[in-house]
């Protein structure tokens, strides 16, 4: 999966019918990075916005975004975000999401670069996540190599009618 439609879908919560965008007041969204670079200088952070905007997300316009970025900080930063109130929460690495889980079960959170958010204990199960959490794993545990052969096969049958065993 490319990077840039990967970020794009961590938006995915905040996507509405078009005709909703149009009223009222802007979304917010709250980001949690553990580094201390600008993001405006940032290439995955311009794809994230880009994403976004395909999505008719404009930040300033109809989506506010507000950044925390700070390694040894991020319990504080955290419930400093949980405080703004966002519609949403983003969380680019695991320190983010663990310190995002702790600080509040009520605001969605997605998490992003997460290698396996089950051993970590940030959803139940990868199928089911339950809670507040949600996100895309970057790697995981050995079962789900089957689960990647089955996606793969088509209905169980090859194109010759052959039966795949």
């Amino acid at each position: 999966m490319k990077r840039r439609e990967f970020l794009a879908g961590t938006a995915a919560l905040l996507v509405q019918p078009r005709h909703l965008h149009a009223q009222g007041k802007p979304r917010r969204m709250s980001f949690l990075g553990i580094w201390a670079d600008d993001p405006a200088r940032d290439a995955v952070h311009a794809a994230w916005l880009s994403g976004l905007r395909e999505k008719g997300w404009i930040e300033g316009k109809n989506l506010l975004v507000e950044y925390r970025y700070a390694p040894d900080r991020t319990s504080a930063l955290a419930a400093e975000l949980i405080a703004l109130t966002p519609d949403v929460l983003v969380a680019p690495g695991p320190l983010a999401a663990q310190a995002l889980k702790s600080a509040t079960s009520i605001i969605p959170i997605v998490f992003v670069a997460v290698a396996d958010p089950v051993g970590l204990g940030l959803v139940q199960s990868l199928s089911r996540p339950s809670g507040n959490m949600t996100g895309v794993a970057t790697m995981v545990r050995d079962d789900f190599g089957a689960k990647r052969l089955e996606i793969l096969r088509p209905s169980g049958v090859c194109g010759r009618g052959d039966r795949i065993v």
